[in-house]
């Protein structure tokens, strides 16, 4: 099972950029590059809130939030790119017969485009944020995934690239990995439990021969 942004996808330039433009349409300061990694990996919502100048009401949170969907559904595939390594990691674990996942905080809608997009069908299940799903890092969507493969939650390999993915594989139970060329620091995954760090992808391919 894997994250989507920051561990399959460098997307971080393509959501800043979008969530800049409509900061800017609204009259409200912009943000460097760096601090989008923090402000990612919770979902729409979350981001324009933490974008937004503080204090910044619910309900102006919500509008914001809104227009970056609006812009980021014509932005999304501009610098967006795997990272080095991915493809053929993918290609080598659809070797070995192992099921892959994606789970993903970004809404369903923009996962399954993207995901469709860069990577064709070699996800047997994909899932983003939908209404009447906890986000991550809530376990249930990964144990949803876990249920409808049929395959036991202890039996995953979780890979991500932040302490809400350390979290949420942890709490569903799974072999729960932090990859180290993401949007966060290892300090972060460690931190939050993950159980070893990873810094290309061919090297989780040891988890998956044991």
């Amino acid at each position: 099972m894997f994250d989507l942004d920051g561990t399959l996808l460098d997307t971080l330039e393509d959501l800043a950029d979008s969530m800049n433009a409509v900061l800017a349409e609204a009259g409200h300061p912009v943000h460097p590059l760096d601090p989008y990694r923090y402000f990612v990996g919770d979902g729409m919502e979350n981001l324009a809130r933490r974008a937004a100048p503080e204090g910044t009401d619910d309900a102006t949170v919500k509008r914001l939030a809104a227009s970056m969907s609006a812009a980021y559904d014509t932005n999304w595939h501009n610098k967006t790119r795997p990272y080095p390594g991915i493809p053929g990691f993918l290609d080598a674990v659809a070797g070995l017969g192992v099921p892959m996942t994606v789970l993903s905080n970004k809404p369903d809608v923009f996962t399954q485009v993207v995901v469709k997009h860069y990577f064709g069908d070699r996800f047997r299940f994909v899932r983003g944020a939908m209404d009447g799903v906890p986000k991550k890092p809530d376990p249930a969507g990964a144990l949803a995934i876990a249920e409808a493969l049929g395959v036991e939650p202890g039996k995953f390999l979780y890979l991500g690239d932040t302490n809400t993915d350390m979290r949420t594989g942890l709490a569903a139970g799974m072999h729960t990995v932090g990859v180290a060329w993401g949007f966060r620091p290892v300090e972060e995954l460690v931190g939050a439990g993950a159980r070893a760090i990873i810094d290309a992808p061919r090297e989780a391919l040891r988890f998956l021969s044991d």
